[in-house]
């Protein structure tokens, strides 16, 4: 049940007897990788208390609609975008009659209503309530909405009664969460993605670098979550904000750099979209040079090379699939595949930056992607929002081959 996997799933615990379930089904979202935020009716708080769900999401449980420490930061609606699925287990009779009719009289009731993620309802109640022609209606009026209905299935009930209306059991709801999500084409990968510049010091006050925005490297990332993996985003000094749910590390140098990619992994795959200084000053000066009328106009600066940091991951034992960049201005194609065979690539990804419609700091971008056999896909000029997503899913199938 890989779909689970850093998903963001809100609990809504209702007042009924099944509520005792809801605990076991925190364990078995979280066991599948969900991240769980649980939401009490106070009938459900009066089943089962607060203090354990908490104890097993691992988050503080949410009660009061006008709590006034959450709504200082409008709780409720950042609970309603925060989630993937809002799964309400159990799902009382009272609770899916305000459901269908769009009432909004307590902080579960609220956030359904304020929210664009799927919701989910798992019904448990006696078996004649659950036949009751009103219930039916509002059953048939919640999936006129898209709510998804999980059982109820048949069975004793704690009343005594035998017969449809016992809430599923655990294994089963997450089961029926997991159904909820596409299976992705990364889905339980850890990708490590390297982006931006970095920078070499001379002295205190200065530095060498380049002109890489870290665009290409952000959407990287964030199209990656997008397909369902964890993401590890390492970074030079760029002036973007994190993707939402990415692990985002900031570096200076390139040994930084490295450092940081080494203590990530192990990791399914690795794409070094970061243009890493190749060069350093051999020896950084501990104060602000001055000019110097002994050596005229010149300033002489020795430099050393820096460590190969995608050579290095790609070399390793226990390497991942690892796809590079050829930034290039010249024999693009040339270029590209004389690295891709020297540092011991599944793929590298070759941009034109010459060309300054595409170029560093562009907001598009066009590019080849050259395999193990040289054999060379185009991705026609587009966003770089566009041309990421469309590298992620052809670097999953290609890693699916291997």
């Amino acid at each position: 049940m890989q779909r689970l996997y850093r998903k963001r799933i809100v609990l809504g615990v209702g007042g009924g007897i099944a509520a005792y379930k809801s605990a076991e089904l925190v364990r078995r979202l979280r066991d599948q990788g969900a991240e769980v935020r649980v939401v009490m009716t106070r009938g459900g708080a009066e089943f089962i208390t607060p203090l354990t769900m908490q104890a097993l999401s691992g988050h503080p449980v949410h009660l009061d609609l006008l709590d006034p420490a959450a709504e200082a930061a409008m709780g409720h609606i950042e609970l309603a975008k925060w989630a993937d699925l809002i799964l309400i287990a159990p799902g009382t009779a009272d609770l899916i009659a305000r459901l269908a009719q769009g009432i909004a009289n307590d902080l579960l009731t609220t956030i359904v209503l304020a929210t664009d993620a799927i919701v989910a309802v798992a019904p448990a109640m006696n078996q004649a309530m659950w036949r009751d022609a009103s219930v039916q209606a509002n059953i048939r009026l919640l999936e006129e909405r898209d709510f998804r209905i999980f059982g109820p299935a048949s069975g004793s009930q704690a009343c005594g009664d035998v017969g449809f209306g016992r809430m599923l059991e655990p294994d089963d709801l997450a089961q029926s969460a997991a159904d909820c999500f596409q299976r992705l084409s990364l889905t339980g990968k850890h990708v490590l993605i390297t982006a931006g510049p970095t920078q070499e010091n001379i002295d205190p006050v200065r530095y060498i670098t380049n002109h890489s925005s870290g665009k290409m490297g952000f959407a990287l990332a964030e199209a990656a979550i997008e397909a369902g993996a964890r993401v590890t985003l390492i970074t030079g000094p760029v002036n973007l904000p994190t993707p939402d749910r990415v692990s985002r590390i900031d570096v200076v140098s390139a040994r930084d750099m490295l450092a940081a990619c080494e203590a990530a992994i192990p990791c399914d795959l690795f794409i070094a979209s970061a243009a890493v200084a190749d060069y350093r000053p051999e020896v950084v000066a501990p104060h602000k040079l001055k000019k110097d009328p002994s050596t005229g106009d010149g300033l002489l600066l020795q430099m050393v090379r820096n460590p190969d940091i995608l050579a290095t991951i790609a070399t390793r034992p226990d390497r991942p699939f690892s796809v590079g960049f050829a930034a290039e201005t010249e024999h693009l194609l040339d270029y590209a595949a004389r690295k891709l065979k020297d540092k011991n690539l599944d793929l590298i990804v070759a941009n034109d930056v010459a060309n300054p419609s595409i170029g560093f700091n562009s907001e598009e971008n066009a590019c080849s992607v050259i395999d193990r056999a040289l054999h060379a896909t185009i991705f026609a000029q587009t966003s770089k929002g566009k041309i990421a997503r469309q590298l992620i899913t052809f670097i999953a199938e290609r890693m699916n081959q291997v």
